[in-house]
């Protein structure tokens, strides 16, 4: 039996929001600050923006560590790009910057990036070093999910 209805962080005003499962697909608003909740595109989380979405979101997050220097992080930007308009809102893709947010970095002791992780349920349930292709994400993701 699924959810009838799933939490959902806005990522533009950090608000929780209640949205009937069989609605995710309609292209939902924030009850608080009336922007979209999924935009088809990577959300960057922060140090402080982080933990909200990772406690509050029942959608599961994919997080992309990694930093503006490192070529194989720049290669893969683009599929993780392209990966977000296919997989929401079903999941929601995010950016974590490692320079910008060593404190997650050290948290989850990601010691080369790029790194993929999928946390479900406020736990991380798989992790995946090096860059991807679309394909290898796509089925990596849907894999995990």
């Amino acid at each position: 039996m699924s959810n009838p209805a799933q939490i959902v962080v806005c990522p533009h005003c950090q608000s929780a929001n209640r949205i009937p499962t069989a609605r995710l697909g309609d292209n939902p608003r924030c009850g608080k600050c009336k922007q979209p909740l999924f935009t088809g595109r990577p959300i960057a989380l922060t140090d402080q923006t982080f933990d909200r979405h990772l406690s509050r979101s029942e959608v599961p997050l994919v997080v992309d560590f990694w930093a503006p220097w490192c070529g194989p992080c720049k290669m893969m930007a683009p599929f993780f790009e392209q990966a977000a308009s296919e997989l929401e809102p079903h999941v929601r893709l995010v950016k974590v910057n490692t320079d910008e947010n060593p404190m997650l970095a050290q948290r989850y002791q990601i010691n080369s990036i790029p790194t993929t992780a999928v946390f479900k349920g406020g736990r991380e349930a798989a992790r995946q070093p090096g860059a991807m292709n679309l394909p290898q994400l796509l089925q990596w993701i849907r894999s995990k999910v």
